[in-house]
């Protein structure tokens, strides 16, 4: 179970605003904790490693655990001389999230907040009414009256999140609008500690990557990947859960939120490292879901797969409700058995594993 502070870490972690290409501040929250019982150091690209030794002799394989601790945000691309400013995506967004939202933009002297405006209702034409928002039809209003007045607060290409935080919910789940992929972040590093308290022979690396939402193969992922020289690697990130209305199932498997880990299988996935994760998981009695993959994932696992000769990947997933919002939702419950899953399954790795699917 996790613990409270472990708890209090996560809701700090996702609350640190850090779109794709502007996550140092929560790498550095990610670092500091992990610095508490991992040797920590990071990267040009940004991506945060914290390594637990084993026990085993100087062959043991190394391991990747990789969640990448980037959101989707927005960029200031252009200011009038009303002041206004006018924003682009950092990320895949359905534009109607964005009407009326706060934004926290984080500006070279701290943050700003501005709001989305749009033309109201009562204006709009009867035909409009019925139409998406575009993102050229939208504008954020910080409150200023000039364009100096912004610029001297805020300028083109300073960067921004949906000004929400972290709220609880019963039943042990949690709101953000950071969980894609920030929970993935949190496993990895919880997955390291437990896997500290009772290490097994392999070397250990947790990763909080960088740029996953913005890289089309993976963003830092495959610069890690190449550094770390691992053998085997086990991504975390969310996947859509299928518990809420409008799911067609036969499309995308059944993912209830509390029904555990998603383990995926299909054709980048390392047939052994989902044997080991399976195996694991029936041994100790951990709930799961079987996903397929019949291509690449659209995660790190797609970079860090073929990076150097190769590395033995598997992805594990978290259901996630309401994907790329102000308000994803997930379970603790699965966020610990993914981690518990995870640390059960670096211990039993050895130097006698065989990574080759013969």
């Amino acid at each position: 179970m996790l613990s409270s502070s472990a708890v209090a870490f996560l809701e700090r972690l996702l609350d640190t605003p850090g779109p794709s290409g502007f996550e140092s501040a929560p790498a550095r929250a990610w670092r500091d904790e992990a610095a508490r019982f991992a040797t920590v150091r990071g990267d040009v690209h940004g991506n945060s490693m914290a390594t637990v030794d084993g026990t085993g002799r100087a062959d043991a394989p190394a391991i990747m655990l990789a969640g990448h601790i980037d959101e989707i945000g927005v960029i200031v691309q252009h200011i009038d001389d009303e002041g206004y400013a006018y924003i682009a995506p950092i990320g895949g967004w359905d534009v109607q999230v964005l009407v009326g939202q706060r934004i926290r933009f984080l500006g070279a002297e701290g943050d700003v907040f501005g709001v989305v405006g749009k033309k109201p209702i009562h204006l709009l034409r009867t035909d409009d009414r019925e139409k998406a928002s575009k993102l050229t039809d939208l504008w954020v209003d910080i409150g200023s009256t000039s364009a100096a007045e912004t610029i001297a607060r805020l300028n083109v290409g300073d960067a921004g999140v949906i000004d929400s935080r972290t709220i609880r919910f019963p039943n042990n789940r949690v709101v953000s609008r950071s969980i894609d992929d920030r929970i993935g972040a949190f496993v990895v590093l919880e997955a390291l500690r437990r896997y500290a308290e009772k290490p097994g022979t392999a070397r250990v690396v947790a990763t909080a990557t960088t740029q996953e939402e913005i890289g089309y193969r993976g963003g830092g992922a495959g610069v890690s990947a190449a550094a770390i020289g691992a053998r085997m690697a086990i991504v975390v990130d969310v996947t859509f859960a299928t518990d809420h209305p409008g799911i067609e199932k036969k499309e995308l498997g059944n993912h209830p939120v509390g029904s555990g880990p998603v383990l995926t299988r299909g054709s980048i996935i390392s047939p052994v490292v989902f044997r080991l994760l399976r195996d694991t998981a029936d041994a100790v009695s951990i709930p799961y879901t079987l996903q397929a993959a019949g291509r690449d994932t659209g995660t790190d696992a797609d970079a860090i797969h073929i990076a150097r000769e190769g590395i033995a990947t598997a992805l594990v997933s978290v259901p996630n409700r309401y994907m790329h919002s102000p308000n994803e939702l997930v379970s603790l419950d699965d966020v610990d058995h993914t981690a518990a899953l995870i640390a059960e399954t670096c211990r039993r790795v050895t130097a006698e594993v065989d990574f080759t699917q013969r």
